[in-house]
């Protein structure tokens, strides 16, 4: 009786220690960060990349129009720019973490326009969702600043509504690989980033 009641409570312990890992691995922990760098199929490319990242969705942020087309944001008449919703896992990546691809990823320079894409609506920026966040992408623009011979103009805003892009720009860079790659290498966005940031060009932080 004694080595079954011994048996019986070191399955209760087991139990004890298995029942909250299970928990714990049904909570699902993500966050969301927000940024622009000029077209977002390359941007989208670039985070899908990152480890940690669980989805990106690219859309429009920032303007005033409520559900706009790409249309009226590519004509540059809603004061909305071109941005990727990237969702994470805090656990395996850092906001920090995201800020740092993020700016290697951008030419931090240039207001206005990212690489061949002109007007407001490609202007790089960060849309913070919280002092935190602020905090650091200000951090992480100061820490730049030095390394370049002009003022860093990539905007760092608040969050403001997010609007996805219409579905056939989401994955366009796997759904259109050859036009992808062709608008990327003729868009020069790799060439200004290897001049822009050496061999951390692109860098995916993993």
């Amino acid at each position: 009786m004694n080595d079954l009641k011994m048996g019986l409570a070191g399955l209760a312990m087991a139990a004890s220690f298995v029942l909250p890992s299970s928990q714990a691995s049904a909570q699902r922990v993500e966050a969301s960060a927000v940024f622009a760098a000029g077209c977002f199929w390359c941007l989208e490319s670039d985070m899908d990349k990152v480890k940690g990242v669980r989805s990106t969705t690219s859309g429009y942020s920032g303007g005033k129009v409520a559900n706009p087309t790409y249309q009226q944001v590519s004509a540059g008449r809603t004061g909305h720019t071109e941005v990727v919703k990237v969702v994470y896992d805090p656990n395996v990546v850092t906001y920090a973490q995201l800020l740092h691809v993020f700016w290697r990823n951008v030419d931090p320079v240039t207001a206005n326009a990212q690489f061949c894409d002109q007007g407001s609506q490609y202007r790089g920026a960060v849309f913070y969702g919280n002092a935190e966040e602020k905090k650091l992408a200000e951090a992480s623009r100061a820490e730049i600043a030095g390394r370049f011979d002009k003022p860093i103009v990539t905007e760092i805003l608040p969050a403001a509504t997010f609007y996805p892009a219409e579905e056939y720009h989401q994955d366009y860079y796997l759904k259109n690989p050859i036009k992808y790659k062709y608008y990327r290498y003729s868009c020069g966005r790799d060439a200004r980033l290897q001049e822009l940031w050496g061999s951390e060009a692109g860098g995916h932080g993993s």
